[in-house]
């Protein structure tokens, strides 16, 4: 072979080769942009909105997601964020998961009425939202949570039943949850349509804004009203705001029926102790295990309505695919049989020293 022809060969097969990783460098260029695009495929925000009020959100919500998540999903994981009682703070943590291409957030709203625009945002890059315990506004994807209207009749027949044979010639007080939650006032909906014609009268109805120190306030301004025996009952719509209520009556003086929701274990030992006549027990890991199925089941393109097998309307947006689930009265009698029985607490962590006696009596040793 000539020098002249060897040179155009070795030429040529130069040529085929640039072109070639040429062309390779941009297929996996475009790979990596079309992975941008696509978002990140792996990853599940999950924001819940305080840790002052109750230590339900730290102690079994997040960790029981995140279990199940991962019990569905191994290469799924949780991005988390707690907005720490601000409306302002969860905008930024929601902005912060669209910004690194998360493809489906679980949202417990601080404020849900705040939502609308940022889950149209979220749906318009693709994002899908499921709204955790309270109904954020906006076109969410799916919504697990509890039937809140009957949680508040609930309430309000376990307020009956403690006042017994007085609850027709009963005044009483209620502070309700804040106003900015419709899951507040869905309670207070449940509440009134029992307690309405079956008490005397509600004489002092004001928000504790889900803020045990504004529900102490507003129980101080009740006693100062209305006297000391001016009331005979008081509808606490959480137990946070419930041992505050507890507190301040018990500083004036004043032993009355308090119920509160949540199961939290501090209401749990006020209920032993006989500071607290109910809560309601809103089981976590099921409404936990709820969202993670419906969260993975988004994030794999599948179809949530295995889950979600009934619809609700929000105030911007109805036939919301939706799970509710039922809520339980828990009063002394019913300790052993809910949140002892469900694991949620060992009777240990509950009949602690400055239990111990009231345990006893109330056959939790």
């Amino acid at each position: 072979m000539n020098a002249r022809l060897r040179r155009v060969i070795v030429s040529t097969a130069g040529l085929a080769l640039a072109l070639s990783m040429t062309a390779a460098c941009g297929k996996a260029g475009g790979d990596k942009k079309d992975s941008a695009a696509s978002g990140d495929t792996t990853s599940i925000g999950l924001l819940l909105p305080e840790n002052a009020s109750s230590v339900r959100y730290e102690s079994f919500d997040r960790p029981f997601i995140e279990a199940k998540v991962k019990s569905l999903c191994a290469s799924c994981k949780v991005l988390y964020n707690n907005a720490q009682g601000s409306a302002a703070k969860q905008k930024q943590q929601f902005d912060t998961l669209l910004a690194q291409g998360v493809k489906v957030i679980i949202l417990d709203a601080y404020n849900a009425d705040s939502t609308q625009g940022w889950v149209q945002e979220a749906a318009a890059k693709g994002v899908k939202v499921v709204a955790y315990d309270r109904l954020a506004t906006g076109p969410v994807a799916a919504y697990a949570s509890f039937d809140n209207e009957k949680v508040g009749e609930l309430q309000g027949q376990a307020l009956l039943d403690a006042l017994g044979p007085q609850a027709p010639d009963a005044d009483i007080v209620m502070i309700n949850g804040d106003e900015a939650d419709p899951n507040a006032a869905q309670f207070k909906t449940g509440a009134h349509k029992v307690l309405d014609g079956k008490i005397k009268k509600v004489v002092y109805e004001q928000s504790g804004q889900w803020d045990p120190i504004v529900a102490g306030q507003k129980a101080a301004a009740a006693v100062t009203q209305l006297g000391k025996n001016g009331f005979q009952a008081v509808y606490s719509a959480n137990d946070g705001m419930a041992g505050a209520i507890i507190t301040q009556l018990q500083g004036s003086g004043i032993k009355v029926p308090v119920g509160g929701q949540d199961a939290g274990l501090d209401a749990i030992q006020r209920i032993v102790n006989g500071d607290q006549a109910f809560t309601i027990y809103k089981a976590y890991r099921p409404l936990a295990d709820t969202a993670a199925e419906l969260a993975v089941d988004l994030l794999q393109g599948k179809d949530v309505k295995s889950v979600a097998t009934t619809t609700v309307d929000s105030s911007t947006d109805k036939n919301i695919p939706a799970k509710l689930l039922d809520a339980k009265v828990v009063t002394k009698a019913d300790i052993a049989q809910t949140v002892i029985a469900d694991g949620l607490y060992k009777a240990s962590d509950i009949c602690t020293a400055d239990y111990a006696a009231a345990c006893t009596a109330a056959g939790l040793k």
